[in-house]
């Protein structure tokens, strides 16, 4: 079968090796110069930048990709264990080297709160039949996109507690403010409110304990060129520069995309961009009964993100490889940019340090990292064409009294990535990060379907689709649209 793939984001990436493995003639269409999406990369002046994801939670899921392209990931790159996966620190001074030890880990909590340590193993059985649920049994890796489907999984995930927000299940085990974050904030990761995002996501935890968090050697680009020439050398097509325009659609069924340069016939049309922009800007309004502009409209999407992207001639042994500066405030910081779509005067904020673990992304003695503050979507009032300086001033006064003595002194690169910039450079709708938000509402048959629900031959991947954002959300997207082909592949 003939299958255009819009998108080259690991989602779209994941999915075409699959689907070129399988016989199928894939040829994927990038709008930007080079493959990724969102897991773009900057180069300038000696210093190499991931511009999104950062982090490898879940292995075991990359390399079932490899293997069904008949190859051996470690062939194509390396994977190298971080300890600790995060250092966090509070706005006390205090901070926690979070790691897979459990040992370690209940002796640092201890010296905050011993019956909080007490509870680390039990939040860690709780936590794990979610995880096999949708990680071992393959939840996650499936099409939720039967009713009967959902009925069966509510009951199960009731009793497990993992419709409850994902704060909400961190309160029943831990009682000292630092553990109550450390183990709720990884919806965060994803684009979701810890105290609305179901506690299905409380088994990343579990996922992190149990596979460890990993770094792609080179970068996180490195995995994008290694999925790009495993899908080249397999025979599969990509054409950079190229955006697609429009879907084509006749009598409820694709015939093929409009591009910058031309018609591409195709049997069927998969797409890795965002999903509201797919649905709302590439699909005729006719043509939509489910996903209806109405309905695009009302959705719920994720904040965004102001990020920047520093190198200097200075290294910062401080900083662990993920390193996260938080604001006193939690639950307030983030009503204020989820519900009130404000810009605090306060901010929270994550730091991929790279060189911390990979020197050769820098020049010799210098490091590379990019700073990632949440901040709301397009939604707010907010002019970045004018915020954005000095919201980039205010955040690199705040790390020099932090405690990065002599970073604006030792600035080689400072580039800066908005909202704006999520709309424009990866036509995210409404400027968001993650796509569509995390929440009860927006999950499991309640996303957008990976088979879509308005027109034959179309097929979702990626963030905005099932199971959602994040590195192994996307890639377990692309196994569950896969299926969805091959099944509709087998009943023609």
């Amino acid at each position: 079968m003939n299958i255009a793939i819009i998108g080259s984001g690991f989602g779209g990436l994941a999915l075409a090796v699959r689907l070129q493995a399988a016989g199928h003639e894939v040829t994927i269409f990038e709008k930007r110069p080079r493959m990724g999406g969102r897991a773009y990369q900057l180069k300038k002046d000696g210093y190499t930048f991931d511009m999104g994801p950062s982090l490898v939670t879940a292995p075991s899921i990359i390399r079932r990709i490899f293997d069904a392209a008949g190859r051996r990931l470690e062939d194509y790159v390396e994977l190298v264990p971080l300890d600790p996966f995060y250092r966090i620190f509070f706005h006390d001074g205090t901070h926690i080297d979070y790691v897979g030890d459990g040992d370690r880990m209940k002796a640092q909590m201890a010296g905050f709160d011993a019956a909080d340590a007490a509870q680390y193993d039990h939040f860690m059985e709780a936590s794990k039949p979610i995880y096999e649920a949708v990680i071992k049994e393959g939840l996650g890796s499936k099409p939720f996109d039967a009713p009967g489907i959902m009925a069966r999984f509510v009951p199960r995930a009731l009793r497990l507690g993992a419709l409850l927000p994902v704060a909400w299940f961190a309160r029943r085990f831990f009682r000292d403010f630092r553990h109550r974050f450390m183990f709720s904030f990884h919806p965060l990761f994803i684009g979701g409110h810890p105290f609305r995002a179901p506690a299905i996501y409380a088994m990343i935890p579990y996922l992190e304990k149990e596979e460890g968090v990993w770094f792609a050697k080179g970068g996180m680009y490195a995995l994008v060129e290694a999925f790009g020439r495993v899908f080249t050398e397999l025979g599969g097509t990509i054409r950079t520069g190229e955006e697609v325009v429009r879907i084509g659609v006749e009598d409820g069924r694709v015939t093929g995309l409009e591009t910058t340069s031309g018609w591409q016939d195709a049997d069927a049309v998969v797409s890795n961009a965002d999903v509201a922009t797919t649905y709302r800007h590439l699909i005729e309004p006719e043509h939509r009964k489910k996903w209806t502009d109405r309905k695009i409209d009302r959705s719920s999407y994720t904040m965004s993100c102001f990020l920047l992207y520093l190198g200097t001639r200075k290294r910062y042994p401080r900083l662990a490889h993920h390193t996260l500066i938080l604001a006193e405030r939690y639950k307030g910081l983030i009503d204020d940019i989820f519900r009130h779509e404000t810009l605090p005067d306060d901010f929270s904020m994550y730091l991929h340090v790279p060189t911390a673990t990979d020197p050769s992304m820098a020049p010799d003695g210098c490091e590379s990292m990019y700073v990632l503050v949440p901040v709301p979507n397009l939604r707010a009032d907010i002019d970045w064409s004018e915020e954005a300086p000095g919201y980039r001033d205010k955040i690199l006064d705040f790390l020099e009294k932090w405690g990065m003595d002599g970073l604006r002194d030792n600035l080689d690169v400072c580039e800066m990535f908005t909202p704006e910039d999520f709309r424009t450079e990866l036509n995210a709708f409404a400027g968001n990060a993650f796509s569509l938000e995390p929440r009860i509402s927006q999950t499991a048959f309640f996303r957008p379907h990976n088979r879509s629900e308005d027109v034959e031959g179309l097929y979702i991947v990626g963030a905005g689709t099932h199971p959602g954002a994040g590195v192994p959300g996307v890639m377990l997207s692309a196994e569950a649209t896969f299926s969805s082909i091959q099944e509709d592949c087998n009943g023609q």
